[in-house]
């Protein structure tokens, strides 16, 4: 196909997995029956000129395929879907879970997608198409798709449940130089899958319940079948919510008792030392009066009080279980 910049893929597809790459030309002069995928980078000058004056699309649909920022939705037109979706970030240098946002608008014989940085399940679509054994239709499109993006969720809930193994592990271990940081860092984690997850359970879900004609039962069956799959990733995602509260209920906690502990043997020092003191300042002023100033073994017999008093405080202290 001929080259252009901004425009990724152009598939026209042959309904028997396979497909051949076509021009935008092509496009435009296509026959009505034959199925099209059109991928875009939504960023690209090129693509922005073409999807606005030369793809005959609605202007809702060109908002859609064209908008900075979205959550995961799902809007039916006419008989077309526009759905917008997310999927984990397996982009070099990046975390997972600042996710990936493809816009897909698809009905029986169009495929138009937009994407500003790259997602793996297109991707493998592509490839796929390139080898003959990819999709034959725009509706198994539409659940290869959605079936990809979720199962590729798998991998990162792996990892998280592997995090908060690791975290439980050092808080019984001791090893709470970093636990803090590694706490605050994994609930950022679930907080920014769940922002996204939760409406595109809700997106997939609209999809489960249409009137799309090119849609048919069993495919409403497989895409329940995928929104059931996020469902899960969903409810483990909940469950180390909860776990990572525990967790750092325990870490308060033991944060708390080794607190505890060492104001319990400071207080247990100063009750020691206060009659000393005490008596030390009490022989120490500087007027008269004070016994055994005169005897030289005062000094001696004063240490040795001093001592016979703190055996008896021990032993007083030991008989309480103070110490």
């Amino acid at each position: 196909m001929e080259e252009k910049k901004g425009l990724i893929y152009a598939y026209l597809l042959d309904k028997q997995g396979g497909a051949r790459e076509i021009s935008l030309e092509d496009y435009t002069n296509r026959k009505e029956d034959e199925l099209i995928w059109l991928h875009f980078n939504y960023t690209n000058d090129e693509s922005i000129n073409w999807l606005e004056n030369e793809s005959g699309l609605d202007e809702v649909v060109i908002n859609a395929l064209l908008t900075p920022e979205t959550r995961p939705r799902t809007v039916f037109l006419e008989d077309s879907i526009l759905i917008a979706l997310r999927g984990i970030n397996f982009n070099i240098n990046s975390e997972p879970e600042d996710m990936v946002s493809l816009r897909v608008f698809i009905n029986e014989n169009t495929i138009i997608t937009s994407k500003k940085r790259n997602m793996l399940s297109v991707s493998e679509i592509a490839k796929e198409l390139q080898s003959k054994k990819g999709v034959k239709s725009s509706s198994e499109f539409l659940i290869t798709l959605t079936d990809k993006i979720t199962s590729k969720m798998q991998e990162t809930i792996d990892d998280l449940e592997e995090n908060s193994l690791d975290l439980e592990e050092n808080i019984l271990s001791d090893e709470n130089v970093n636990i803090k940081t590694e706490i605050s860092s994994f609930r950022k984690e679930l907080l920014s899958l769940k922002r996204y997850l939760y409406p595109q359970k809700d997106a997939l879900n609209k999809l489960c319940f249409n009137s799309i004609s090119w849609l048919s039962d069993y495919d409403k069956i497989k895409l329940k079948e995928v929104t059931d799959h996020l469902i899960r990733y969903i409810e483990e995602i909940e469950t180390l919510k909860d776990k990572l509260s525990l967790i750092q209920e325990e870490f308060t906690n033991k944060i708390s008792e080794q607190m505890n502990q060492r104001v319990y043997i400071l207080s247990i020092v100063s009750a020691i030392f206060l009659p000393l003191g005490f008596f030390t300042g009490l022989f120490g002023i500087n007027v008269g009066g004070i016994p055994g100033v005169e005897d030289k073994n005062a000094f001696n017999i004063f240490l040795v009080a001093l001592v016979i008093l703190l055996i008896i405080q021990l032993i007083i202290f030991k008989k309480k279980k103070w110490i």
